[in-house]
């Protein structure tokens, strides 16, 4: 269990790394994946781990990091951005942010409707 202290260090390390990624989220046509690889590696994730895990094991993933629900809100977000510079994913990368603002509204025991309304929007 993390301390006080050293949870809000990390959770502030993981929003500027969230900050940079939905920053990335505007891709020219000739832009390759390094930028965006080269951030989330800082999540201990590629481009390529975010497509291949499931919606269970990119949850997963988070908890073992300790994102907090704004965290994870924002990670969703920015699946939600990204694929929309990712056609053939778009579907995948959707239902992955769906699971992800679930989780968030379910775990967080609070009801939001902003979350509510990104549920919403993204299945759409």
């Amino acid at each position: 269990m993390l301390t006080k202290g050293l949870r809000d260090e990390e959770n502030e390390r993981i929003n500027n790394v969230l900050k940079q990624l939905i920053s990335l989220t505007y891709i020219p046509e000739d832009w390759n994946l390094a930028d965006l690889d080269s951030q989330l590696k800082y999540l201990a994730l590629t481009f390529e781990d975010v497509l291949k895990f499931s919606s269970e094991e990119t949850i997963q993933h988070l908890e073992k990091l300790h994102f907090d629900w704004a965290n994870a809100e924002s990670f969703a977000d920015f699946l939600i951005q990204v694929s929309n510079n990712y056609e053939e994913e778009k579907a995948q990368l959707k239902v992955k942010a769906v699971a992800v603002y679930e989780y968030v509204q379910n775990g967080s025991k609070t009801f939001s409707y902003a979350i509510f309304n990104k549920i919403s929007s993204a299945k759409a």
